[in-house]
């Protein structure tokens, strides 16, 4: 019996396919989260702060004590002890508007998801209600040709309120 490696343990779980597809997600978030963090700091927040008087949000902040700076020079002797509020409304705007996208996003897919449970159900009681004969190959006997039999309107209107039906679930 051979005694696996640490190595090669590795490897199995690395190239599993629960792995590859969670590192994919996690760089395509990343990649989102900063799209997002973008769009706040570059676009919504600019319009934020000409609203509220042409102040930057992100640049809010209360100074607890203030910086001592010398008067001769003007550097900064003490840096100033400040409580940046600005930076955390935009980083609480940022999680908002990224857990809207996904929120919205998964909605979408598992409505999707239903619809397509839906109608695969109706389609499996249709056919549950009319079996069709099923015939081992060896049994299979070659018919003379069908005569072409109209269907009558009975017929047609249950197709049709079938097909009326589905197309309604996929729409929501």
């Amino acid at each position: 019996m051979k005694k696996s490696t640490f190595f090669k343990d590795f490897k199995a779980f690395a190239t599993k396919g629960n792995v590859l597809d969670l590192a994919v997600a996690v760089i395509i978030g990343a990649a989102f989260g900063k799209i997002i963090t973008s769009l706040v700091a570059d676009m919504l927040m600019p319009i934020v702060g000409l609203i509220g008087g042409g102040v930057s949000i992100a640049d809010l902040k209360w100074v607890i004590t203030p910086a001592e700076i010398d008067a001769v020079t003007g550097a900064v002797i003490k840096a100033e002890a400040a409580l940046r509020y600005g930076n955390f409304i935009q980083t609480i705007i940022d999680f908002l508007i990224i857990a809207l996208s996904i929120f919205t996003l998964l909605r979408v897919l598992m409505k999707a998801k239903e619809a397509a449970e839906k109608a695969a159900n109706l389609l499996k009681h249709k056919n549950e209600e009319q079996p069709e004969e099923i015939t081992k190959p060896e049994e299979v006997v070659v018919a003379p040709q069908p005569v072409v039999e109209e269907k009558t309107p009975v017929e047609t209107d249950k197709v049709t309120d079938l097909l009326t039906e589905i197309r309604d679930l996929l729409k929501k």
